[in-house]
């Protein structure tokens, strides 16, 4: 039968107070040899421990001693387990720390680090240049982040872990080293902004990126400094064995404990850490003291030297055999099981320990606690929450559930929630997983984090299994099998050269297509498992992923990396996403030389034509130069010469402008359709060249260029160039009544009334002479237009001397030709009574 959870406290404080420590795991001879001979990083919320042989010790060499030529670091779970290991081959390293996500942080001498997964691969950042010249002498490695001090004796700050530039922090002065120091994160800090404290001789400076404070106290040096994990606290060891605990504003000194005086402590102190948030642990060889808030101590022994990590809830002890977790027990325990207890959760416990034996005493004990029964439940349920043996959490919820049974209404999802996580944390504490979390730290983790932690650990079945029963989404955990496999298997043998790798990547792609089918992975995006595929060199793999993303926007991205630019233009095409086609054409015309460019599109025919002609929209806007070579190189006569018209229309330079126009012309002659442009091209150029002659005869102060014939003869005659205007006439094949319509605009214009009636005398006019009279009419010349409606058909006289404003030569006209219908017609149509007379006396005449 499993031992009473009270046979492994310990009372402080008066008995006020219990701490238990509780074995995790048995691991004699796991571990490589005597921990102090080792530089040990460990982990929190039950992660693994790095460590690598200290050379400033030195080792007698056995036949078990292995020797190793590198620097080499081993990896292990709290169960003694391996999970990693690998050399050393880069400059000497200066520490090495846990991040939040179990990733394992090497930083060297010259600035460089690396940051390993639990699979051995890593990614490799600098602090810079400068920090390579002057060096790194020391580092401090906190969950999110790395805080170094340079030969110079200054610190540097990388916040995360992407890499980013490091920023520098306030410089303290520093004439050597510190004594001692410690950083506090930036989530525990009032500011968010990491604090680094320095141990300078009897003081200590707080330094953080503004400004570095003296603290201005006068107990120091200090040999170890530890703040407390909510970070509120600080545990300080002076040189002469004192340990001091104060605030982390070193306003309250919160105990004092003088370690000299413990017995059994030989040699120096080799760890000051904190068991939760309660109590210090200050450990020696083969020794560890527990040191309460009010000097209470309490005394652990150990067969060789420990390591110790410190939890948000207690501490983890990992000695030479055994590796155990020490903390402060919970209140619901306490109240459950202290002897004497007469809490409610007590009677409830007790009333189902009765009830299993069929005792009537356990209605009674109901009854006694009935007003409390609910909160009785409730901290049986934490309380179970809380231990670490399955035999009395079972029994504890058993507790809670017959005490359930009494309550009319009670929400039972603590319950089930406790069930549930209780499940998932006894299989991940078991050794072969070694992931000993506690209840508090799993729920200030979340179940995700936990999952994201077995898969470093290539965990998957389990993962999913954990997903699968409370309710997760399972894609992390099918990306990162999907990963996994990629990166562990091989192309199959069943073809030779190319055709083998072809047939593993069918074959492989396959395998992972049916169990994200099978195992519903809708969430679970192609493209980031393309995309590693493609970065361990199985670029095919990769393309017959990428078939199975629903997303463009995630496709095609990566089609372009692994430069699969005909495919990755094609997606972005069957998208229908025009922005996502020009990010591919602005991309490929950056990195393709143009004739590959436009050939890549030519060649695509139809599937490709709205990838041309947003090419073509994009090009006429922003880089005609382009377009052109793109007409060119698909042998576009029509539109290269539709361009350099454009060309030539937006352009100022007369010389440009016939260049472009001459451009033009060529394109259309060889094109045997275009015959007519062609020759309109040529007509265009010879007026062109006129125009420009033009201008010179007229010294420039008249412009002609860019005219057309019409407004060119108009231009002509209006200045006194009527020879020109002739010789253009009969150069471009002008017809009779268009130049005679622009030559009477333009006499009309510069009022030339002599010289537009020799223009009409000249000849028979082709236009006849209502046109002279409309148009003088329309321009305001009613008197000059008058002299030419004798020249018109007399059927239309008198209307043209109306619209002139002449009523009685209008009257006299329809007399003369006895046009008395006409006549009547004009009377009702009389602006005034004087006119209407003048037409009544010429109506009366005519009788």
């Amino acid at each position: 039968m499993t031992e009473h959870p009270t046979l492994s406290w310990e009372a402080m404080q008066d008995g006020s107070v219990f701490y238990r420590r509780h074995q995790l795991y048995s691991i004699p001879g796991k571990l490589p040899g005597d921990l102090q001979d080792f530089i040990i990083a460990g982990c929190r919320y039950g992660g693994p421990i790095a460590l690598m042989r200290d050379t400033s010790r030195l080792v007698a060499l056995g036949a078990a001693t292995p020797v190793f030529s590198k620097a080499q670091i081993q990896v292990y779970s709290p169960a003694g387990e391996g999970l990693l290991l690998f050399s050393w081959d880069q400059a000497k390293i200066i520490r090495f720390g846990w991040t939040g996500d179990e990733r394992l942080v090497v930083l060297n001498e010259e600035g460089v680090y690396r940051i390993y997964d639990l699979q051995g691969e890593y990614q490799q950042y600098s602090l810079g240049s400068d920090a390579g010249e002057t060096g790194i002498i020391d580092a401090r490695i906190h969950e999110t982040g790395l805080v170094a001090l340079t030969g110079s004796l200054t610190f540097l700050e990388v916040k995360e872990w992407t890499g980013g530039k490091p920023l520098a922090l306030a410089n303290p002065g520093l004439s050597q080293p510190p004594q001692s120091w410690t950083v506090i994160p930036p989530d525990q800090t009032i500011s968010r902004h990491v604090e680094v404290l320095l141990s300078v001789d009897a003081t200590i400076y707080s330094v953080d990126n503004l400004e570095s404070l003296d603290q201005r106290i006068s107990r120091g040096p200090f040999t170890h400094m530890t703040p407390s994990p909510n970070g509120k606290s600080l545990a300080l060891l002076t040189f002469s064995g004192l340990l001091w605990v104060v605030s982390t504003d070193f306003q309250r000194s919160l105990a004092e404990f003088d370690t000299t005086g413990v017995v059994g402590a030989e040699g120096d102190v080799l760890q000051v850490e904190w068991c939760g948030n309660d109590a210090v642990l200050v450990t020696w060889k083969h020794l560890a003291v527990l040191v309460g808030p009010f000097g209470d101590t309490l005394q652990y022994f150990y067969s060789g030297s420990t390591f110790t990590v410190t939890e948000p809830d207690g501490i983890r002890i990992i000695g030479p055999d055994t590796c155990d977790f020490l903390q402060k027990v919970p209140a619901s325990s306490v109240s459950v099981f202290r002897p004497g207890s007469t809490s409610p959760s007590a009677i409830l416990f007790d009333a189902y320990e009765n009830f299993s034996k069929r005792s009537p005493k356990a209605d009674e004990s109901i009854r006694s606690i009935r007003p409390d029964l609910a909160a009785a439940v409730d901290e049986c349920i934490d309380a179970a929450a809380r231990e670490w043996e399955p035999y009395w959490q079972r029994r504890l919820l058993s507790a809670a559930k017959f005490g359930r049974s009494f309550l009319d209404l009670y929400d039972p999802t603590d319950f089930v929630h406790v069930g549930q996580a209780l499940k998932v944390l006894n299989a991940v504490r078991f050794y072969e997983i070694g992931i000993p979390l506690s209840y508090a730290q799993y729920t200030q983790l979340s179940p995700t984090h936990l999952i994201s932690r077995l898969l470093a650990r290539d965990l998957h079945l389990l993962a999913l299994r954990i997903s699968s029963y409370l309710s997760l989404p399972p894609d992390a955990v099918l990306k990162h099998w999907a990963c996994a496999k990629i990166l562990r298997s091989k192309p199959s043998a069943s073809g030779s050269g190319k055709n083998a790798e072809l047939d593993g990547d069918d074959a492989l792609c396959r395998v992972i297509v049916e169990k994200f089918e099978q195992l519903g992975g809708r969430g679970v995006s192609y493209a980031d498992i393309a995309k590693r595929a493609w970065e361990v060199g199985r670029t095919a793999l990769a393309t017959k992923l990428l078939d199975h993303e629903t997303k463009a926007s995630d496709q095609v991205p990566l089609l372009l990396s692994m430069q699969e630019d005909k495919l990755a233009l094609m997606k972005a095409v069957e998208s229908g996403d025009t922005d996502l086609v020009y990010h591919v054409l602005l991309h490929l015309q950056k990195r393709l030389s143009l004739g590959s460019f436009f050939r890549l599109i030519e060649e695509g025919g139809p599937r490709l034509a709205l990838a041309s002609r947003l090419l073509q929209v994009y090009a006429r806007e922003q880089n005609r130069d382009m377009l052109r070579d793109f007409y060119y190189s698909d042998d576009r006569r029509v539109e290269s010469a539709v361009l350099c018209l454009e060309d030539a229309a937006n352009s100022s330079d007369p010389a440009a402008k016939i260049t472009s126009v001459k451009a033009a012309q060529k394109f259309f002659s060889e094109d045997k359709d275009r015959s007519f442009e062609a020759k309109m091209m040529d007509e265009s150029v010879r007026l062109l060249t006129f125009q420009q002659q033009l201008e010179k005869e007229a010294d420039g102060k008249i412009a002609f260029f860019g005219l057309s014939v019409n407004e060119t003869i108009r231009t002509c005659l209006v200045n006194g160039m009527a020879k020109r205007a002739d010789k253009l006439k009969s150069d471009f094949k002008v017809p009779d009544k268009r130049f005679w319509y622009v030559k009477l605009q333009a006499l009309t214009a510069v009022r030339d009334f002599e010289g537009l009636e020799a223009f009409a005398r000249s000849k028979r006019s082709p236009i006849g002479y209502e046109a002279f009279v409309k148009h003088l009419v329309e321009k305001g010349h009613p008197k000059e237009a008058a002299t030419y409606v004798a020249r018109c058909d007399g059927p239309k006289r008198a209307d043209l001397y109306v619209l002139c404003g002449d009523w009685r030569a209008a009257a006299k006209e329809c007399k003369d030709r006895g046009d008395k219908a006409k006549l009547e017609q004009l009377k009702k149509s009389a602006p005034n009574s004087l006119v209407a007379r003048e037409l009544e006396q010429a109506a009366t005449s005519m009788k």
